[in-house]
């Protein structure tokens, strides 16, 4: 371990022998760092906070936090994150509540971008972008290569679907499903997320087939129910590209809150 000696280290803190620790950086007992993180000054990272290989944490972050949560009574959870994350100034993340299943989880190979805040209990899946200010509540999960744009805000329990996106500014407060793009506030939708798939490997017919899923889901006037029993119909007309179909049904079938409308 390379560590400024103007930083404070909790001796039984668990740290890699590559880990770089700038200037008064503050680490707590509880603290696992994995080989090739890099911890930038002014970093405060405490409780039951276990992070994994080739991180970068940039100034003032605080990670690890106690929850923003009034039934917080200070006990002993966690947060647990990934592999490859580069997290930028001034960000939070906290902890997990009792309430809440005791954890935080952050992914792999995210991107979190300037002062955004991750609230307690929440699951980040990987590959995701979070511009500038986006905001998590607590209990929010977001799969992966979701996108939020800055000033974006999500309410507690949302789901976000994989490769869904909402745009800067947004507020989410209901569900928004896989592959769909959404805006305003409240958040609306509008259209599949057809540029982030085609960079990801989904071949044409597939996206197509998603753009009429989503006609269907959004444009035919039909209920969720309605829609639902035609994407399982559209998905067995179409097996290559049922897995993809699948995945928006299946979401649209157990939201919990209702999505986006």
């Amino acid at each position: 371990m390379r560590a400024h000696p103007s930083s404070i280290i909790d001796p039984a803190a668990e740290i890699a022998d590559d880990v770089e620790i700038g200037p008064f950086c503050v680490i707590d007992a509880k603290v696992t760092l994995g080989a090739g993180t890099v911890v930038g000054s002014h970093v405060v990272i405490s409780g039951r906070t276990t992070i994994g290989s080739n991180n970068r944490f940039f100034p003032f972050c605080v990670i690890g936090g106690a929850p923003q949560d009034k039934k917080y009574a200070g006990e002993e959870t966690e947060l647990v994150i990934g592999d490859g994350n580069t997290v930028r100034e001034a960000c939070t993340i906290s902890v997990g509540t009792a309430g809440g299943g005791g954890v935080t989880s952050i992914g792999s190979d995210n991107w979190i971008m300037a002062s955004v805040h991750i609230a307690h209990d929440c699951i980040v899946g990987s590959h995701t972008i979070l511009a500038n200010n986006a905001t998590l509540a607590g209990h929010v999960t977001l799969g992966d290569f979701v996108i939020l744009g800055g000033m974006s805000a999500v309410h507690q329990f949302c789901l976000l679907g994989a490769h869904s996106m909402a745009a800067g500014g947004s507020i989410v407060l209901r569900d928004v499903p896989p592959y769909v793009i959404c805006s305003g506030n409240p958040a609306e939708p509008h259209g599949i997320n057809s540029e982030g798939l085609k960079r990801r490997g989904l071949d044409a017919a597939t996206i197509n087939l998603l753009r009429r899923a989503y006609k269907t889901l959004y444009r035919d006037g039909l209920t969720v129910a309605e829609a639902v029993v035609s994407l399982t119909v559209l998905a067995d007309e179409n097996p290559p590209s049922a897995p993809s179909i699948n995945a928006l049904k299946e979401f649209v079938q157990h939201s919990q809150r209702g999505i986006v409308r």
